[in-house]
């Protein structure tokens, strides 16, 4: 019997029922349509080009802005028995040969790609002479300057409608503007693409808002429900960032900072280790976030203000994506 989307939705993902628009996105892709894909954040957006994957005969390319956020798909995927692999510049030259190897066999399924990386001449030329039937676009808002997660280097990805001509490209994105929607359209030069915009209720995360008075001692309180729990705690500052983890420890909490600052080993291993392990804290400024998909994250604590209401919408979103009740808490 021919598989299905639904058949592969439980066979392979262990999921009953889709939700909202992920079958309407599938189903395009597996038309031949290009499609913009709005989903909440931890509405499941990955499903939309990872079954049409599995369904077609060929490779799906995937570009993914972030090496870690890469490395965490292609694991994941890997462990269900899927066919994926990443190209980024974390890979030695002999192993970046031996993803070209799998990819010209037809080994490979799904093929992650910095965008970057993705655009140069050698590369392009590589994947044409694959065979290429579907390209997802994560993260797409990073190709608009009206959103704060501006990527210049997904300026040239419109420039794929003709390196690939015929293949459908799908862009998804949790946050976009009706402005950024439009531009996303354009830059990618989507053609007369199928529009899934979903709505962004998360109907499982309760808001709570104090006014701050001492804001250790009420982040103290309120963390004392979720001891054992996975969270993230927003800063503004570096500074703060770190000493708000270092106090945390101190209270016996096991809380790592993450900001920019930080060398990119030390920020690949506290990330990782909140992906992989159970009950750690993060404590972060917004640097940590685009991408972050660990389903029990119970809570999202926010000592400062967020820059906008759309940043609050989309840090807070990062808890309760296995459906669970979840609370963003700020002071």
């Amino acid at each position: 019997m021919t598989a299905s989307p639904l058949s592969i939705l439980n066979d392979v993902f262990g999921y009953r029922t889709f939700r909202g628009d992920q079958e309407a996105a599938i189903d395009a892709a597996l038309s031949g349509l290009d499609s913009l894909v709005l989903q909440p954040t931890g509405g499941g957006k990955s499903v939309c080009y990872q079954i049409p994957a599995l369904l077609m005969d060929g490779v799906t390319l995937v570009v993914s802005p972030l090496i870690a956020l890469m490395q965490d798909q292609v694991a994941a995927l890997t462990q269900l028995g899927v066919d994926a692999a990443f190209l980024n510049s974390s890979l030695s030259g002999e192993e970046q040969s031996e993803v070209y190897r799998r990819l010209a066999s037809g080994e490979i399924k799904l093929l992650y790609v910095a965008p970057e990386r993705l655009m140069q001449t050698q590369t392009i030329q590589r994947l044409q002479a694959a065979n290429v039937v579907l390209i997802a676009i994560d993260e797409a808002h990073c190709v608009s300057q009206w959103g704060h997660d501006f990527r210049a280097d997904y300026l040239s990805l419109g420039d794929l409608a003709g390196h690939f001509p015929g293949v459908p490209r799908m862009a998804l994105t949790a946050t976009a503007t009706s402005d950024v929607r439009e531009e996303i359209i354009e830059q990618l030069r989507l053609v007369n693409p199928q529009r899934y915009v979903a709505g962004f209720d998360r109907p499982n995360i309760r808001y709570q808002v104090q006014s701050k008075l001492d804001a250790k001692r009420q982040l103290l309180a309120f963390l004392a429900d979720y001891r054992g729990d996975a969270g993230i705690v927003y800063c503004i500052s570096r500074k703060k960032t770190e000493a708000t983890a270092e106090w945390l420890t101190k209270e016996g909490y096991l809380a790592l900072p993450y900001h920019a600052g930080l060398d990119a080993a030390t920020r690949a291993r506290n990330q990782h280790r909140f992906l992989s392990e159970d009950g750690i804290i993060i404590v972060a400024t917004i640097a940590f976030g685009m991408g972050i998909d660990k389903p029990d994250v119970r809570f999202i604590a926010h000592l400062d203000l967020p820059k906008s209401m759309e940043s609050y919408y989309q840090e807070t979103g990062r808890a309760g994506r296995d459906g669970e009740p979840s609370v963003a808490w700020m002071v």
